[in-house]
């Protein structure tokens, strides 16, 4: 539990303390959630050895996130002012690890910085080469905030766009499971690792879809069928990635 400033208690759940050194630190900004429900059995083959599907009201989840990525520092002081701020759309898993951790796991992460994204993929992060952007409002939705892919390659795209409702607050417990997440599992050189991150809280709110068009979630083997089961909006956050770890069964952290 924090406590804001005026003594009041909310509901976000402490990042934790991260062990020095630092990896990375970036600012997420204009982050744009999609949730669909799916059933642990679906999410389940997707995932490493020694991690399983985490299960919260009643179902496994599966997400669809845009959002520009930008002030990126390497080890928090080398900045990489152009190879680390793009605009990235992530699949992403809901996930339990056999040493107690909780966090997701990318099935895809599209980015349109060629660079940045054979970096990516040579330490095992499966970054897609596309067509990324952030499309501008216009005419009457200019207060939609959303994304567009391309993939060079394969063709699969996806649109998609929110209208944020700025003067509520998502504090609800499903939004805070679905975006208060400290980590990531994934696969490294055969073993299943856990890359640790925290940032404070940030504002969250509820948001109606104006649009989604996607070939994403099928193409990462998870089709959905109809409008996502949460919709939520942040104008962002600064985030810290700390070392990752290897996952072992009865290490609780």
């Amino acid at each position: 539990m924090t406590r804001p400033a005026d003594g009041s208690e909310t509901p976000w759940p402490a990042g934790p303390v991260l062990s020095p050194p630092v990896l990375v630190t970036q600012s997420w900004s204009d982050a744009v959630f999609l949730h669909w429900r799916i059933t642990a059995a679906e999410a389940a083959p997707h995932l490493p050895s020694l991690v399983e599907p985490d299960v919260f009201h009643g179902s496994s989840w599966v997400g669809l996130i845009g959002f520009r990525l930008h002030g990126t520092r390497l080890g928090g002081a080398l900045p990489l002012p152009w190879l680390g701020s793009f605009t990235e759309v992530n699949v992403r898993l809901y996930t339990r690890g056999a040493d107690g951790t909780r966090g997701v796991l990318f099935l895809s992460l599209d980015a349109s910085r060629l660079l940045a994204v054979l970096t990516a993929r040579a330490a095992g992060v499966p970054y897609v080469w596309s067509r990324c952007r952030q499309q501008a409002p216009g005419g009457p939705d200019r207060d939609t905030c959303g994304y567009a892919v391309e993939r060079y390659g394969n063709g699969a795209s996806s649109s998609f766009a929110v209208r944020p409702e700025l003067s509520r607050q998502a504090d609800d417990p499903l939004s805070l499971e679905l975006t208060a997440r400290f980590g990531a599992h994934a696969r490294l050189a055969g073993r299943t690792i856990f890359v640790p991150n925290t940032h404070r809280p940030w504002p969250l709110h509820p948001a109606e879809l104006a649009e989604c068009d996607d070939e994403l979630l099928a193409s990462a083997g998870l089709p959905v069928a109809g409008p996502p089961d949460s919709v939520l909006f942040s104008s962002g956050v600064r985030t810290v990635f700390g070392r990752p770890r290897t996952v072992r069964k009865g290490e609780a952290r």
